[in-house]
């Protein structure tokens, strides 16, 4: 028995603070779920980067969605002053009695402090001095060893104030949502690709140290495609991603239907959702074919599959037999290539593409 369990039948109003990138935040959808389904009556709010938005609006679970600007820092005091305060006065008139802070920002240390909540929780961060830790009523342990799913470590934040997650309700969660729906629709009616049925491949990152070869992409792309496998390639409209698309493309012997830089990302769900098979390197499109339900190969190279892996979902992760992985760094050395992924053969990653489409 906990003994300082918050009495969760009090609760009323909940803030969950995620401010990472996409992927983070759509691992923490489950602490939404779960906090819906577990008390009667209660709103839960979230707050991120309001370049993450999308991967929580239309979560069911949602009363409201709150966001901190990626670029205030850079639109002057005067203005960004006005953005905080407006964000602070909507967040205070909720009233909030918990707050979950999953993440290391300071800034849900001062909204714990300063939002009035009854009961706060974030993970414990020694470093971060006495501030931090008189900042929350309740702490929860960061793993020894590091090697935990990143959703069950957003979870110990509510086993910490004793909920106890249910194992069908840890599933991530994701909305496409109509409009989203009715455009991929009609882009794959308009290029004569099936409306389902295909195998998505996205094998780009922002981070190029996760890439696997563009020439080994392209025979992977012509493999499947001799299988008798539609393809459709996406990533994401930058400039670094868009050039590994156009190197892989350039390779092909058949053609595949490239969508890089042509989704938003609620496009990208809807797309995902109607593939039969993602092919995809440690990047936020693996974490949203868990979230549909839509097999995924998964290739890690210097992150850890077991921290960031597919998530209840039939998957089959690819990876080298180096020694020296998962070691977190930017490629070999710092030097943006890295080695595991370079090395990494075409057949093993076909050998688990093929199990997957039997």
């Amino acid at each position: 028995m906990l003994k300082d369990a918050v009495p969760l039948e009090s609760l009323k109003r909940a803030l969950v603070i995620k401010l990472r990138h996409h992927g983070d935040v759509l691992l923490a959808s489950p602490v939404l779920t779960v906090l819906k389904r577990a008390v009667s009556g209660i709103d839960v709010d979230a707050l991120v980067y309001d370049d993450t938005e999308a991967m929580l609006a239309g979560h069911p679970a949602l009363a409201q969605l709150h966001s901190v600007g990626r670029n205030w820092k850079g639109e002057g005091a005067a203005a960004r002053l006005m953005s905080e305060r407006k964000l602070f006065s909507a967040l205070r008139a909720r009233r909030y009695d918990l707050i979950v802070h999953l993440s290391e920002q300071p800034r849900g240390a001062w909204l714990a402090r300063s939002l009035g909540a009854r009961w706060s929780v974030a993970p414990a961060m020694p470093a971060r001095g006495n501030f931090w830790k008189n900042s929350f009523t309740h702490l929860y342990p960061l793993p020894k060893n590091g090697r935990r799913h990143q959703v069950e470590l957003n979870l110990d934040a509510l086993r910490r104030i004793g909920l106890q997650p249910a194992q069908d309700l840890r599933r991530t969660v994701i909305v496409a949502g109509v409009e989203a729906e009715r455009r991929v629709a009609h882009l794959l009616e308009t290029s004569g690709w099936p409306e389902r049925g295909f195998v998505h491949l996205h094998p780009a990152s922002r981070w190029t140290f996760k890439c696997w070869p563009a020439e080994k992409t392209a025979e992977l792309i012509g493999r499947l495609s001799e299988r008798g496998e539609r393809v459709v390639i996406t990533a994401a409209p930058n400039d670094v991603e868009s050039a590994l698309v156009a190197d892989i493309v350039k390779r092909l012997r058949v053609p595949a239907l490239n969508l890089a830089g042509q989704l938003s990302l609620k496009e990208l769900v809807a797309l995902i959702s109607r593939a039969k098979m993602s092919v995809c390197v440690d990047s936020m499109p693996m974490h949203v074919a868990s979230a549909v339900g839509t097999p995924v190969v998964a290739l890690f190279g210097p992150s850890g599959e077991l921290e960031w892996g597919p998530w209840m979902v039939e998957n089959a992760v690819v990876t080298s037999s180096h020694t020296c992985r998962p070691c977190g760094n930017d490629g070999c050395g710092g030097g943006k290539v890295s080695e595991c992924l370079a090395t990494l053969g075409v057949d093993p990653v076909f050998a688990a593409a093929e199990s997957l489409l039997v």
